[in-house]
């Protein structure tokens, strides 16, 4: 599983013209599932993006994670992330996992971060979206498991 995390002020989802989901501050959540993923890596995934600190102490550094209550996350599914790149111009995706394993595992990440007390908007799995985001910071982090939970 491949989380691109980007922290924001705001942030949206439309799908054909009609808004899907929205946050204020807090923090986009691109995911993308590959074949080799499990729930564990859903879950050690999801309680790493809770606990990740880049937000701003009392002193303005990135020293705090975002509690419950103080914004929210928007999980958006992209399978493009697994793009494989290394042979040829067009991206290759043999990697990422097929929609009936991935949209599950999407939603079970967004369910375990809801689980955990935040509150949690949604993409449209499947579906050609625009995705507006107010980067604040600008700060993005990559996340990776690699199919195996780390520990």
């Amino acid at each position: 599983m491949k989380l691109v995390i980007q922290r924001v002020r705001e942030a949206r989802v439309t799908v054909a013209g009609e808004t899907v989901g929205r946050i204020g501050r807090g923090a986009v959540i691109l995911v993308g599932v590959s074949r080799a993923d499990t729930p564990e890596d859903v879950r050690y995934l999801a309680h790493k993006t809770a606990q990740l600190r880049v937000y701003d102490d009392e002193d303005g550094r990135l020293n705090k994670a975002l509690a419950p209550g103080e914004g929210a996350f928007l999980v958006v599914s992209q399978f493009t992330l697994y793009g494989d790149c290394r042979h040829g111009n067009r991206p290759g995706y043999i990697e990422a996992a097929p929609p009936e394993q991935a949209a599950p595992m999407c939603e079970a990440f967004a369910a375990e971060l809801e689980a955990l007390g935040y509150e949690v908007q949604r993409g449209r799995f499947r579906e050609t979206m625009l995705v507006e985001i107010a980067n604040d910071g600008p700060v993005t982090i990559l996340m990776e498991s690699t199919g195996r939970a780390a520990t």
